[in-house]
C-alpha cells in the first residue's frame, strides 16, 4: 500500500485545468490502486504563508535546541515537511504564471525546503555538495500551459521556469524519480487544446 500527497497550486477552481488534470490522476490510481492512502495539499486557495526573518532563525536552529518561540515560527512547515516524510508519492498540479510557478506554490516550496530536515550540507559546513534527504519517493508534476512548445529543445523551452524549476528542487530534496505531465495550448482553445487535452488525458489513464 502506498501514500500518496496531492497537491494542487492553481488559484482557479471550477475553471482550472490542472485541477482537473489531478483529479483524472487521483480517480485513475483509485481505480487501480483501491488501498491506497490519499492526503491533500492545498497551495493556491488556502494561504500559505510566506517565510519571514522569524521563520529563517527557527528552522536553523535543530529541534533539541529550539525555544518555544522557535518551534510556534515553522509549526506549519514542521506539519508540510512532515506530510513528504510519510507520503511516497507526490501529485503536484500546477499552472504556469507568468512562465513561472503560481506565488502559493512557490510560498510551499520555501517552507518545505528545510536544512537537515529534507536536505543538508554533506559535510556538515556550506560547500556546495547537497544531499536529498526525501528518499525512495515519486514525484508526478501535472502542468498545464497557456502556449506550447516548452519541452526540452523546444522553441520555448528556454523560457520555462515552471517545470524545469520543480524538477530541479524537488531532486534537491532527494527526489529524482520525476514523471513530468504538461497540457499545452489553453489560451488557444477550440480543436487544438482539445487534442492536447486528449493526448494528456490519455497519458494519465495509462499510469499503472
Amino acid at each position: 500500500m502506498k501514500k500518496v500527497l496531492i497537491i494542487n497550486a492553481s488559484v482557479r477552481k471550477e475553471r482550472s485545468q490542472s485541477r482537473q488534470l489531478t483529479q483524472l490522476f487521483l480517480d485513475n490510481w483509485r481505480k487501480k490502486n483501491p488501498d491506497d492512502s490519499f492526503t491533500h495539499r492545498e497551495v493556491g486557495l488556502d494561504e500559505i504563508p510566506p517565510i519571514d526573518e522569524n521563520w529563517i532563525a527557527s528552522a536553523f536552529v535543530r529541534p533539541e535546541n529550539r525555544e518555544e518561540k522557535n518551534q510556534t515560527w515553522v509549526a506549519l512547515s514542521d506539519i508540510l515537511v512532515k506530510e513528504l516524510q510519510e507520503n511516497d508519492v507526490y501529485v503536484l498540479g500546477t499552472p504556469m504564471y507568468n512562465w513561472s510557478i503560481p506565488s502559493g506554490l512557490k510560498a510551499y516550496i520555501d517552507q518545505i525546503m528545510r536544512i537537515n530536515e529534507t536536505w543538508k550540507f554533506r559535510s556538515g559546513k556550506p560547500d556546495g555538495d547537497y544531499v536529498g534527504l526525501l528518499e525512495n519517493k515519486k514525484l508526478f508534476i501535472l502542468s498545464t500551459r497557456g502556449d506550447t512548445g516548452y519541452g526540452e529543445n523546444e522553441k520555448n523551452g528556454h523560457m520555462n521556469f515552471q517545470t524545469t524549476y520543480l524538477k530541479f528542487i524537488f531532486g534537491m530534496m532527494g527526489v529524482t524519480d520525476t514523471t513530468i505531465i504538461s497540457l499545452d495550448n489553453e489560451e488557444f482553445g477550440g480543436e487544438i487544446f482539445e487534442k492536447s487535452k486528449q493526448r494528456i488525458y490519455d497519458q494519465i489513464n495509462a499510469i499503472p
